[in-house]
């Protein structure tokens, strides 16, 4: 069933008017009409049935009954990622982190790297990455929509507040670490934000990552291979997943 975010709509007993995306999106993808069901998720993260009930002027749904789903990771992660060289890299980071189950995006400016966005574009950058958002949340039955935010060093980055916080590099796992992220993972507790960080192709500089540990950030490998800027971040995805998902759901039976 076809799912659509109204972010700033609350829960209401009258008919909700359809965005001008989303209406299309009915009429000229889905052929709706009067009758066909979908699922909206409203300001509450909640998502409901709804149903169309007119199409013209404009497409308006009325809310059927309130579905108990809840597709969310029990901790908020946030994914901070040095600039990729290439624009395609942040858009699969975004896409398939928000199928994997992110909270928010950072990119920032790291020693590193080859990208830089044009202060004039990041507000266009940040759009479009926002609707690739949008629409990997609707496919994957997301509860929430993941925010987004570009930085532009470090610094700013370290300033950001977490339970947990990570940086991916890879000497951790040259050294022989093999425990820090598990050990992580098995620490957090539901409703606590992790902060995981990410350098560009290259990596992280030693003094990037010194500057990191000054602010509170553990260092952790991610396997014996080295992982792409891109593939990076959706391992650790998986893994978080991995660990508070199907791990404990196996450990409950």
């Amino acid at each position: 069933m076809q799912r659509y975010f109204l972010p700033y709509q609350t829960l209401t007993t009258q008919p909700i008017q359809l965005p001008k995306e989303q209406a299309h999106h009915l009429l000229t993808v889905l052929r709706g009409k009067i009758g066909t069901s979908l699922e909206i998720v409203l300001a509450d993260h909640c998502v409901y049935q709804a149903s169309v009930n007119a199409m013209d002027p404009v497409p308006t749904v009325q809310i059927d009954k309130k579905l108990a789903v809840n597709a969310e990771l029990p901790v908020r992660v946030i994914v901070a990622c040095g600039l990729p060289k290439t624009k395609e890299k942040p858009e699969l980071i975004v896409k398939k982190g928000t199928e994997l189950g992110a909270n928010h995006f950072i990119f920032f400016e790291s020693e590193r790297s080859v990208s830089h966005w044009d202060q004039k574009k990041i507000t266009k950058k940040l759009a479009r990455l926002a609707k690739i958002i949008e629409g990997a949340a609707e496919q994957s039955h997301r509860n929430s929509l993941p925010t987004l935010e570009y930085l532009p060093n470090l610094q700013a980055v370290t300033d950001q507040p977490a339970d947990v916080k990570l940086v991916a590099w890879e000497e951790s796992a040259k050294q022989g670490e093999t425990g820090a992220l598990v050990k992580a993972l098995q620490s957090l507790q539901p409703g606590q934000t992790i902060l995981a960080l990410f350098g560009p192709e290259g990596g992280l500089t030693e003094t990037e990552v010194t500057t990191l540990k000054q602010a509170g950030y553990l260092p952790a490998g991610l396997g014996p291979r080295i992982l792409r800027a891109e593939t990076a971040p959706l391992y650790f995805l998986a893994t978080v997943s991995y660990q508070l998902e199907l791990l404990n759901a196996g450990k409950s039976r």
